[in-house]
């Protein structure tokens, strides 16, 4: 079975597509964005999946690629069109071959004409294909930069995505209206550049009188694409918006929540302060508490954050994490900046042999 999600970059409306084998637990990854690297990471982390692949439809000139970053991370892979003229991919992608990932895998197909090194991506089973900028949303691509053609691009959309079945779902690159999927039925029929009885010279008509602005990004981003997103120069990389800090051993969750692990809290337990945020019965309660730590409710919490120390990060707790998990909203509000959620509160502290003052077995 597969398992599939699509992700969302807002400031570049760039759709980023994970698919995995639910049996190997094998992964791919098409059109990652750089500053989505953590966000990518955790998705994995939580899924339980191994990253094989990351795959880029094209050369973007909108943002940067994550491909560069997540194979540093995960030793996946990098893969991308042979036409493309990036350089530092693991493989270069040609017309039909395919892209393994455990029991499943894509199709190559080369749609050129946004750029001379477009491809989509078809599942083994027809049932998707991944379009990048060749067919969106009842649109499609531009095709007045990096060697786009709009003739080219009208004889990849009627050769390789519309010959498909009808009900194979098409996923685009990019939708700025929060369209997010359509089909080759669909596509066919209503999209205003492609379907129906639109010919040839329609669409070259079309294409060559829509007077866009290039992408603000586009100076950067395709200089750095043709890297795989790789800094130039040999460059350290970046560390991304979003990204867990580096005071401790922390992690971010898919749902952007910073998290420290009971072995990981032993290892600064002495610089940081722990607030348990559970009421005062549970505090005192069969769960016992860490030593050290101190009990301010989470309800009173806003209240109380003058008795905290601004110089030294927090780790907040509770039972599960759940509470705790709220109270590092409440914190960074009151200017907090090093705040650490405890993975599984005090229930999974005590599973992992955290000492604890108080309490029952």
């Amino acid at each position: 079975m597969l398992l599939f999600r699509q992700l969302f970059d807002s400031t570049s409306s760039t759709y980023t597509y994970l698919l995995g084998d639910r049996t190997s637990r094998d992964a791919v990854l098409i059109d990652p964005v750089y500053e989505q690297e953590p966000r990518d990471l955790a998705l994995l982390a939580e899924l339980g999946l191994q990253l094989r692949w990351t795959l880029d439809t094209h050369v973007h000139a909108d943002h940067v690629t994550g491909a560069h970053l997540l194979r540093a991370q995960t030793s996946c892979q990098v893969a991308l069109a042979a036409a493309s003229g990036a350089a530092g991919a693991d493989r270069l992608l040609r017309h039909g071959e395919r892209v393994t990932f455990g029991r499943r895998y894509l199709e190559v197909r080369a749609t050129p004409g946004h750029t001379s090194g477009c491809l989509s991506y078809a599942l083994d089973d027809q049932s998707r294909a991944f379009t990048g900028d060749c067919l969106l949303v009842r649109g499609c691509g531009r095709t007045d930069f990096q060697e786009g053609d709009a003739r080219t691009l009208y004889a990849s959309v009627r050769q390789q995505l519309f010959t498909l079945p009808d009900s194979c779902l098409l996923y685009p690159g990019h939708d700025y209206n929060g369209l997010t999927v359509t089909s080759v039925e669909e596509e066919r029929r209503f999209n205003p550049r492609l379907g129906g009885e639109i010919s040839e010279a329609d669409f070259a008509g079309h294409m060559g009188n829509l007077g866009l602005p290039h992408p603000k990004l586009m100076a950067i981003a395709v200089p750095a694409n043709l890297r795989c997103g790789a800094p130039a120069d040999g460059a350290a990389a970046a560390v991304p918006p979003g990204a867990a800090p580096s005071w401790a051993r922390l992690r971010r969750t898919f749902g952007g929540l910073i998290e420290i692990d009971p072995e990981a809290l032993l290892e600064i337990r002495a610089r940081v302060q722990l607030v348990d945020v559970r009421e005062p019965d549970e505090f005192t309660g069969p769960l016992g508490r860490i030593p050290g730590a101190v009990n301010i409710p989470l309800a009173s919490l806003p209240a109380r954050v003058g008795e905290l120390d601004r110089a030294r990060p927090v780790i907040a707790v509770c039972r599960s994490g759940s509470r705790s998990a709220r109270a590092l909203g409440m914190l960074r509000a009151a200017g907090f900046e090093q705040v650490a959620n405890l993975a599984g509160g005090m229930l999974r502290w005590r599973v992992d042999g955290g000492d604890v003052f108080g309490g029952s077995d």
